[in-house]
């Protein structure tokens, strides 16, 4: 059976884009990817069983999105890199991710903090 953790928009310690705004879709587009791609260097990539993709849900203000990760229950590795996503996600950005945001056009709130 077929089941997801959600890892969030962004890092924890990062504004994000905000549901109403505009440009949300947008930037939280460019969010996503960025940190699904931070995710996959900093945490590896998904085993067989498991990927991470966007997944939208409603809300009293409107659709938001959020990177989760997909798992096969019974597949114990699968289950497993899920919840290390889940507890050991990245609090910032890391160099490499805000590169790749910036190289996107996306639009900073505030600065954005980074680790080493």
């Amino acid at each position: 059976m077929r089941d997801y953790i959600s890892i969030g928009s962004t890092p924890t310690g990062e504004d994000c884009a905000q549901i109403g705004s505009e440009d949300y879709y947008e930037q939280t587009r460019k969010e996503q990817r960025a940190f699904i791609n931070q995710l996959k260097r900093v945490l590896g990539e998904p085993p067989c069983g498991a990927h991470l993709a966007s997944k939208t849900f409603d809300h009293d203000f409107g659709t938001y999105h959020e990177v989760v990760c997909y798992f096969d229950e019974g597949n114990e590795e699968a289950r497993d890199y899920a919840f290390k996503l889940e507890g050991e996600a990245p609090e910032y950005w890391d160099e490499l991710a805000r590169k790749e945001l910036e190289e996107a056009g996306y639009v900073w709130r505030k600065p954005a903090k980074t680790t080493q």
